[in-house]
Order: C-alpha cells, then structure tokens, then sequence
C-alpha cells in the first residue's frame, strides 16, 4: 500500500494564526520562519524538516496540542481510526515489512491512540506519526488481554521460549495468529518484555508478570496479518513530531518505567505461589 499523505502545514500556518490573532509578518517574527518561506508554503504546501520544527515547536510551546486534538476530531468523523509511528517515514507498508521477531511476527502493527504511536518513535529526530482508518468487517480477527496466551504468544515470536515451542500450548496459540487476518491484543513495549523474558526465564512466576504488565495500560495493538485486510486500511494524515513534543513523551515514560518497576517489586511480595513457565509447559 502506498503511503502518500502529508503534514497538512498550510492548514497547520491558518490555524495558529487565527487561534493567536496574529499576521503572517507576526508568525515569521516569531518563529524564525522567513515570511517568503511561509508565502511559498501557502502557495506550493510543502516544505523542509528545519521549518517545520520551527513552526511546530512554537505551535506546542503555545500550549497547542495539536496532533493529540486532530486524533479527537478524526476520531469522531471517521469513527475507526489506527496509529501507526514511523521512525524515519513512510512510503509504503506492506504485510511482510516488519521484522520476524516483532510482538505477532509479521504484520503491519498500529495502535489505538496519538500517544501510543509517539511513545515508540519519541527517540528519533525524523519520526512522524500516521493515522488511518479502517474497516475489518468480514475478516477473520483473533484478540487477546493480558493474559497467559498473550505472554506466551510475544515470548514465543521474540524467540525467548525456543525450549517450548514444542509446546501444544504454544503451537495452538501460534496457529490461532497465523491464520488471522488481523490480531488484536495490549501493546508491549520494550520495558514489558523486560518482565516477560524474566518470566520466560524462570525468574518470577505467570501471577507476577501478569500482575505486573497490567499496570503498563498502554491500550491495544492492531497487527494487520494479510493484505487483503491491509486494503481496507486507508492513511489519513501525517503528523510532525517537534522536539518539545517528543522531549515531552520521553519524560512521562520515565515516570510511567517507575511505576512498572514498582508494581512488580510489589507483586513479587503478594503473588509468591504462581506458577512458573516450566510448570505451566512441562
């Protein structure tokens, strides 16, 4: 699928000019942005990542949160709405481009929110954010909580359960995803699978991790598994990442690591008699 949506910056200029009551001349004085620049993105609409973070790091230091209040208005005109971040931009997507040992295999991987999509492209100076809504009627889905076979599922496609794959239960919930269309199940990020690869590896019992893990509440996870559901996947709008914005995002999951970190010290004291992995798949 080709990806051919922009920063809708001309729109972008119009807005923070009519919501600070100020001019062209103005925004140019304020930003740094020369007022040929901002003459010849009216007329042609594009533009250079240097601009860019200029004019949207003033727009957010305004206190103006603008992707996160597009997400609320895209979300009421289209309803079905996906993120999906992008560390270096998109082109195209396919089915296969994503990497063997990612949460679910291969897929196209999108997330619920604004945020959730930022927080994994937060690190990178040329991230962006897409939205795309879509239409999965029909298609077969396959869905999970934050359960046992969800754990089990990411540990299995991240390779750090290679001693059980032989394992029915393993192979069942294996065969359920890859012959999906679509699986939806909690996001897992990199300090999640901090617990469960020390679950994977004996160190802390299934109560413990999952205890743990469901104060992350990062929302769920889209993998679109075949293009025929890909199809019915269309992007909407690209969204520019400024530095304060991303500074921003990168802060509140240090604060969001510290209460992981405690939550699971503290389900190590009160959850002691789960069951540990080679229990649960001798």
């Amino acid at each position: 699928m080709k990806i051919d949506c922009e920063y809708r910056i001309r729109d972008d200029i119009g807005f923070i000019i009519e919501a600070e009551g100020i001019n062209k001349l103005e925004l140019s004085e304020s930003t740094g942005i020369s007022r040929t620049t901002l003459d010849s993105i009216e007329k042609k609409g594009f533009t250079t990542n240097e601009v860019c973070e200029k004019l949207y790091s003033y727009i957010y230091e305004q206190n103006y949160r603008l992707n996160s209040v597009k997400e609320e208005l895209i979300k009421e005109k289209y309803v079905n709405v996906l993120f999906h971040g992008s560390k270096y931009g998109l082109s195209e997507v396919t089915v296969s481009g994503s990497r063997n040992n990612c949460d679910f295999g291969n897929g196209f991987y999108l997330g619920q929110t604004y945020n959730q999509a930022l927080s994994f492209v937060c690190e990178y100076d040329n991230a962006s954010v897409y939205s795309f809504k879509y239409s999965f009627d029909g298609f077969k889905i396959v869905e999970f909580d934050c359960s046992l076979d969800w754990m089990l599922a990411i540990c299995s496609f991240r390779g750090t359960i290679k001693e059980y794959t032989e394992s029915s239960m393993v192979q069942g919930i294996v065969r359920r995803i890859e012959d999906a269309d679509v699986v939806i199940a909690p996001i897992a990020d990199n300090k999640m699978f901090y617990i469960m690869s020390q679950f994977a590896e004996g160190e802390i019992n299934a109560e413990v991790a999952l205890h743990s893990l469901s104060a992350s509440a990062l929302g769920f996870q889209y993998i679109i598994k075949t293009e025929r559901a890909l199809k019915k996947c269309t992007p909407i709008e690209k969204y520019y990442l400024s530095a304060p914005e991303r500074k921003d995002c990168r802060k509140q999951l240090i604060e969001r690591g510290y209460e992981i970190d405690t939550k699971l010290k503290l389900a190590k004291r009160e959850f002691k008699d789960g069951l540990y992995i080679e229990e649960l798949l001798k």
